[in-house]
């Protein structure tokens, strides 16, 4: 019995302070906005060695959207670099995308895209499916998964 007391309260020891790399266990990244309203989300939120981003839409700083799938890929891509940058991550660090399209249609003019983010030998595993409807009409949303152990 005092074996598996001894197990629990190092377990919940992180949980109260410091994990064992000397950060907080859980890390919240970014408070986005959208016409001054605080959105319901994280950008991205670490746990342990993992950062979990929230997807990301080519929305720009104005609130708006570019017109078109390559655009709105790259302003989508961009938006994903800056969010890593916070959290002391890079495009080299990620390793699991998932990708909706409004339109699988437009899959050749993302792809490509896409790729040019990525170091060419550290392509992340990635999903992809289609989507009835995206947020504010956009036309593609990626998240993102990425280790980002303590430095």
């Amino acid at each position: 019995m005092l074996k598996w007391f001894s197990v629990a309260a190092a377990l919940a020891l992180p949980a109260a302070g410091l994990g064992a790399q000397g950060r907080p266990p859980v890390e919240h990244f970014g408070a986005p906005e959208l016409g001054g309203r605080r959105l319901p989300f994280s950008n991205a939120v670490r746990v342990g060695d993992v950062l979990y981003l929230s997807g990301q839409i080519g929305v720009r700083a104005d609130g708006t959207l570019p017109e078109g799938m390559a655009a709105q890929a790259r302003q989508t891509m961009d938006n994903i670099g800056a969010i890593l940058t916070s959290a002391g991550a890079g495009w080299g660090d990620v390793f699991h995308c998932t990708v909706m399209l409004d339109n699988m249609a437009d899959w050749p003019a993302f792809n490509p895209i896409y790729a040019g983010y990525f170091p060419p030998e550290r392509m992340p595993a990635r999903s992809a499916l289609g989507a009835d409807g995206l947020a504010l009409g956009a036309l593609v949303e990626v998240e993102c998964q990425a280790h980002v152990p303590a430095r």
